[in-house]
């Protein structure tokens, strides 16, 4: 006679409301590993164990920044820390440096736009920027979304002559030595 079968029990995470065992492919696996280690230690044994040095790690940090050890002050600098930033599955996120980013790119064989990036870390106001960049070099000049989804100024035609020296008069806060063109994929600088 055949066999009957039966359904297969699923266990759904309760914070991402993923099947456990695929927790760790999802957005927010830092925040499930809590609710994975009570509900489902045998799915993932190793974070058992990562909790329990992260635990004895965390026992010795407070013993060292409450001075139980010895008695002193901790060695090292008493400036705190600055929390990582982390992005979904671990990764860290890297400071951004300041920088402005000149690159033409050709269209229509005679055609080129030239874009800037990087002029708001230096606090200046994209829309303004644009608005004097069009009426220096005489052109159409727009803020836009870039390929990273970073604001962008796009000015038609090839400025990359005189903006330079444009931007350093301008905005005396940006440096000449932040200023960067982008050259056959490379960045070089316009110094």
């Amino acid at each position: 006679m055949a066999e009957i079968l039966q359904p297969v029990q699923v266990l759904y995470c309760g914070v991402c409301s993923l099947p456990a065992e695929y927790c760790e492919f999802g957005a927010d696996f830092e925040k499930c590993k809590p609710w994975l280690i009570r509900n489902a230690p045998q799915l993932y044994p190793d974070l058992i164990q990562e909790s329990n040095s992260k635990v004895t790690d965390g026992i010795s940090d407070q013993l060292q920044s409450s001075s139980i050890t010895n008695g002193t002050e901790p060695s090292g600098s008493s400036a705190p820390k600055e929390p990582v930033k982390r992005l979904p599955g671990g990764k860290t996120k890297k400071k951004e440096k300041q920088e402005v980013i000149i690159e033409k790119v050709t269209r229509n064989k005679r055609k080129s736009i030239t874009t800037l990036k990087g002029l708001d870390l230096f606090g200046v106001k994209l829309s303004d920027a644009s608005k004097k960049l069009g009426k220096k070099f005489a052109t159409g000049a727009s803020v836009v979304k870039g390929p990273t989804e970073k604001d962008q100024i796009d000015v038609q035609g090839d400025i990359a002559y005189d903006i330079v020296e444009f931007i350093t008069d301008t905005w005396p806060d940006v440096p000449e030595t932040a200023i960067y063109f982008i050259e056959d994929g490379k960045k070089v600088p316009a110094v």
